[in-house]
């Protein structure tokens, strides 16, 4: 003997709402994949051709030119972070204030270390005075590959 059967209204109700989670799912899985495809290489644009050139750009956003924007777009998308990029750069100009005109410059970055996705680069920095007083210190760069070079930290 079969079980009583379901009123056609109930399973047509059932239907339309089976199909309409499954469309909401299928735009969902859609939107995510779309999103990742997008994103995933979103750097702002391109990087750097070699990791040294990267160094080098981002050196001069950062000393000579003192543009935050600029070296958050010299940035891995892992390091950008606006506010504390613009507080190293204001850094660099109060220690550059003290002195009478202070200049920065640095050694031609050389890569230290480099595999497919990562380098380490490293130049001296120096900053002189208008007295000529002078003061250096070594930095080492990590860059990355991410749809070209980009700095990712500083040790």
């Amino acid at each position: 003997m079969a079980g009583p059967a379901v009123p056609a209204k109930k399973r047509r109700g059932l239907v339309i709402a089976s199909i309409a989670l499954a469309v909401t799912l299928l735009l969902c899985v859609l939107g995510g994949v779309t999103a990742f495809l997008v994103l995933r290489g979103a750097e702002r644009g391109e990087g750097a051709a070699d990791p040294v050139v990267a160094v080098d750009e981002f050196l001069t956003a950062v000393y000579s030119e003192r543009d935050a924007d600029r070296a958050s777009g010299l940035v891995c998308s892992a390091a950008r972070d606006s506010d504390k990029i613009a507080a190293k750069i204001e850094e660099v100009a109060e220690a550059a204030g003290r002195y009478d005109t202070a200049r920065f410059r640095w050694a031609t970055p050389k890569v230290d270390e480099q595999t497919e996705a990562r380098a380490l680069v490293s130049t001296e920095l120096t900053m002189t005075t208008g007295d000529e007083r002078s003061v250096d210190q070594q930095l080492t760069f990590v860059v990355v590959r991410e749809a070209g070079w980009w700095v990712c930290d500083v040790i």
